[in-house]
C-alpha cells in the first residue's frame, strides 16, 4: 500500500507527537481485537499524564491544527489496519496455495530458501518465494539480488559514499548501487510476538533513516519496501502495535512503501516494472 498523501512531508514534531501519544494511550482496544483511534480529549490527557504541555493542542478550548491534524492520522491509521491491512494478511495454509499457484507458472530453475522450521512444518520460506516468483516475472533476464550476503553500498566514481549498517533481504539489481531494496518478515509459525519480530521493524526503520540522510546530503535515491505476512502473528499475538509502527514509518518517508501479505500479488509485478525502467533510464545517462 501506498502512502496517503496527507501525512506525507509531516515536520518531526508531528511524529513525535504521534509516539508520544500512542505510546501511553496505547495502539489498540483491549479486547476487541482491533487498532484504536485516538481523539483530541486523549491527547490533552496524555499530555498531561506525562508531565508535558497541552499548549500545542487546544488553544481556548479550541483543537489547534496540529490536533486536528494528529486526529486526523489516528483515525487513518486505524481505519486502514482494521479494514484493509487485516485482509491481506495471510496463514501458512493460504500463503502455500498462493506459492503452489504461482510456482506451476515459474521456471524450475527457481530456487526457493527455506523456512527455519523443523520437521512437518519445514517447507519453503512462502512469502520470500512467493515475492522472488513475482519480482522474476519482470526482470526480463536482469539481474537482481534476492539473498544478498553483503552490505549495501553507494558509490560515486566506484568510491563508497555510504555503506547500510546491515545486509537487507533483496536488492535490484545488486547491493552496490541498487535501485530497490527491501525487507521480508514473514512468521507463520511463530506463537507470540517477541523481541526478534519487533527488532525486524525497527531495522528497517534503521534502513530507512540512513538512505533519507543520503538522499538529503547526496542527492542519492534508493526505493525501500518493508513487507510483511502471518495473520496471526502480525494481528493475533500482538503485532499490531508493530504494524502502527510500519504505518507511521511510511509516512515518515522511511520507507515508500509497506507491502501486507497478498496484496503483493497485484502490487509488485507494478513495482518491479517500474524499477526496470529507472534501470534503463540510469543506463541510457550512465553510456
Amino acid at each position: 500500500m501506498e502512502p496517503d498523501p496527507r501525512f506525507l512531508g509531516l515536520e518531526p514534531r508531528f511524529w513525535a507527537n504521534v509516539r508520544s501519544i500512542s505510546q501511553h494511550c496505547g495502539y489498540q482496544r483491549r479486547g476487541s481485537g482491533v487498532v484504536k483511534s485516538i481523539g483530541v480529549e486523549d491527547m490533552i490527557g496524555a499530555m498531561r499524564d506525562l508531565g508535558l504541555t497541552d499548549a500545542h493542542l487546544i488553544v481556548a478550548r479550541t483543537p489547534t491544527d496540529l490536533a486536528r491534524r494528529l486526529a486526523s492520522y489516528f483515525e487513518y491509521r486505524a481505519a486502514v489496519l482494521n479494514e484493509h491491512v487485516r485482509g491481506l494478511l495471510m496463514k501458512a495454509d493460504e500463503a502455500e496455495a498462493m506459492f503452489d499457484r504461482l510456482r506451476s507458472d515459474a521456471p524450475a530453475s527457481l530456487a526457493y530458501a527455506m523456512n527455519k522450521q523443523k520437521g512437518e512444518k519445514r517447507a519453503p520460506a512462502y512469502f520470500s518465494a512467493i515475492i522472488k516468483i513475482l519480482v522474476s516475472r519482470e526482470m526480463g533476464g536482469l539481474d537482481c539480488d534476492f539473498d544478498p550476503q553483503e552490505l549495501t553500498t553507494f558509490t560515486d566514481h566506484a568510491q563508497p559514499i555510504r555503506t547500510l549498517a546491515r545486509r537487507v533481504d533483496g536488492a535490484f539489481p545488486s547491493p552496490v548501487n541498487p535501485i530497490a531494496l527491501w525487507e521480508i518478515k514473514e512468521y507463520y509459525y511463530t506463537t507470540t510476538f517477541g523481541s526478534r519480530i519487533a527488532d525486524g521493524v525497527y531495522e528497517s526503520l534503521l534502513d530507512g533513516t540512513e538512505l533519507d540522510e543520503m538522499r538529503r546530503t547526496e542527492g542519492v535515491s534508493c526505493h525501500h519496501y518493508f513487507m510483511v505476512d502471518a495473520v496471526d502473528t502480525w494481528w493475533s499475538t500482538g503485532g499490531r502495535p508493530y504494524l502502527c509502527r510500519v504505518i507511521d514509518m511510511m509516512h515518515m518517508g522511511l520507507v515508500d512503501e509497506a507491502l501486507f501479505g497478498r496484496e503483493v500479488e497485484a502490487r509488485l509485478p507494478v513495482l518491479a516494472s517500474a524499477w526496470v525502467e529507472l534501470l534503463r533510464r540510469r543506463e541510457e545517462r550512465n553510456g
